[in-house]
């Protein structure tokens, strides 16, 4: 009886690893609760690694030495594997590459409302020569803050705004500074008849048709409440990134491993590619501040269609006192002439 035991929970162990280390494959890779599990895949590989060490302990014992050698072999593999692919994502790049005459920058900081000082935002998105700033859960009042420090700066920036009544978290700020032109956020972002669900983004359009889509991004957060909106906010996003200039940053509250499927054309969403990811900052955690930024959810992004090629990115993983429970992600990119 006690082998019979050991053998299912030695398959039964097995089937939950191959479910937690690689959800597409079995497509719950938004559903609760693995979406949440394998959002903190450095968490992840090492709550596996532990598992690991336990199990060499118990091999010790001369009564569990075949069982605790099973489940050995097995965190092993769950340990690797996810190790791997925390490496191939990227585990940070500290700084980004020289601009170029055409170069764009883009920082995206979700700021918890009225926790994170304007100034400091200011401060921080003049020192990285950010072109677009995209900042979730900030009032319009609080960006246009923003934008008068980044002036006093020698910085200049437009701000555009879409919000839903009520508190801090249901506005969504966008700055776009004026040497790309004049912008508008389109009328559907901002009265929600075509938006994210219970958190806005903002769409905005150039006026003149000449630059690219930016979206600042805010999908819900997939509490088990909210999975559903939380699944069509993303099927949204996918939707927005449907030509081949546009640009999207913020706080998806999504890992890539939560957006398999919803690609086209080669795209991590709809048509656009994540930036990070690509510049090896993939698996830096930039939600929560709590936690080490390896062991956090890289769940804000900057993704971008084949109109922009990736040159570099980072996390400022130094403002992590500053108030809000979000690292600011930056990124640089170079416009690809062919994309069309």
């Amino acid at each position: 009886m006690w082998r019979g035991i050991g053998i299912l929970t030695t398959v039964l162990f097995a089937i939950a690893s191959a479910v937690i280390t690689w959800p597409q494959f079995f497509r719950l890779e938004r559903t609760f609760p693995i979406a949440q599990i394998v959002s903190l895949r450095g968490m992840v590989a090492l709550g596996f690694g532990v598992l690991l060490l336990l199990a060499l302990l118990l091999a010790l014992g001369r009564p569990l030495r075949r069982f605790a050698a099973s489940l050995a072999i097995i965190a092993l593999v769950a340990t690797v594997a996810n190790v791997a692919i925390v490496a191939t994502r990227g585990t940070g790049a500290d700084d980004l590459p020289e601009p170029t005459a055409h170069s764009l920058r883009v920082m995206t900081w979700n700021t918890a409302g009225e926790a994170t000082d304007p100034g400091e935002i200011a401060h921080t998105a003049v020192a990285m020569q950010a072109d677009i700033v995209a900042l979730p859960e900030t009032t319009e009042e609080n960006g246009e803050a923003v934008a008068v420090a980044m002036r006093e700066l020698g910085h200049r920036m437009w701000v555009h705004n879409a919000y839903y009544p009520g508190w801090d978290a249901r506005s969504t700020t966008l700055l776009i500074s004026p040497t790309l032109g004049d912008y508008s956020v389109i009328q559907s972002s901002k009265d929600g008849s075509s938006n994210t669900s219970t958190v806005p983004s903002a769409v905005a359009m150039p006026v003149d048709g000449d630059g690219p889509i930016v979206v600042a991004v805010h999908a819900v957060a997939p509490r088990q409440t909210h999975m559903a909106d939380w699944r069509d906010d993303l099927q949204w996003l996918a939707d927005q990134c449907a030509s081949n200039d546009v640009i999207m940053a913020g706080d998806f509250n999504a890992t890539v491993d939560n957006m398999a499927g919803l690609g086209s054309e080669g795209g991590t969403l709809g048509r656009c590619t994540d930036v990070a990811s690509a510049t090896g900052n993939g698996s830096v955690g930039t939600w929560s501040t709590d936690l080490p930024a390896l062991l956090g959810a890289p769940i804000d992004h900057v993704m971008v269609s084949k109109g922009w090629e990736p040159t570099g990115s980072v996390v400022i993983r130094s403002k992590d006192d500053s108030g809000s429970d979000h690292r600011p992600l930056v990124v640089q990119l170079e416009p690809v002439d062919d994309a069309g």
